[in-house]
């Protein structure tokens, strides 16, 4: 099932006045950014990451002439990158987000985008009852329990059975 992250943009906030600016992005591969990449880049106005792209093209497709290889090395060796393109294009999109002060409000897991805005704005009404100011859109809990502190679920170290040793070995240094 894809997942999807929301993004909304810094300077507005996320109140409900600016749910039309949000952002999901869906993890996974994208088939249209392996087979045009450049035009993809384009489509989503991720400038940097298309200079990148070109650049980056263009100097590992030098570089692999210059080597001696052939046509069709250089071919599949761009197939590969292509293919790279596919896997890593989400992660282009939500790196460009974060550059133009955009932040990450939450994951959602749906079939579709239809589906996850649905389930990201319910639990969003729901769990705060709209935003306002500069809060985060889901409350994300406090840090998780660690040991050693006290008053945490796991301050005190787990009991040692009343056998003993668990495992292999039934006392400490026996033979084995």
């Amino acid at each position: 099932m894809p997942v999807y992250t929301v993004h909304a943009p810094t300077p507005g906030g996320a109140d409900l006045r600016a749910t039309d600016k949000f952002v999901f992005v869906r993890d996974g591969f994208h088939f249209w950014a392996m087979i045009f990449g450049p035009l993809w880049l384009l489509w989503n106005r991720l400038w940097l990451a298309l200079i990148g792209w070109i650049v980056f093209l263009a100097a590992f497709d030098a570089g692999l002439s210059s080597l001696g290889l052939g046509r069709r090395s250089i071919f599949l060796a761009n197939i590969i990158v292509a293919l790279l393109m596919g896997f890593e294009a989400s992660s282009l999109r939500r790196w460009t987000l974060s550059r133009g002060k955009w932040r990450q409000l939450d994951i959602v897991v749906a079939d579709n985008r239809d589906t996850a805005e649905r389930r990201f704005f319910e639990r969003w009404s729901d769990k705060q009852g709209g935003i306002a100011g500069d809060q985060w859109a889901v409350d994300r809990g406090g840090p998780p329990p660690t040991r050693g502190v006290p008053g945490q679920p796991f301050s005190n170290p787990p009991p040692i059975p009343a056998g003993g040793i668990i495992g292999l070995f039934p006392e400490p240094g026996g033979s084995r």
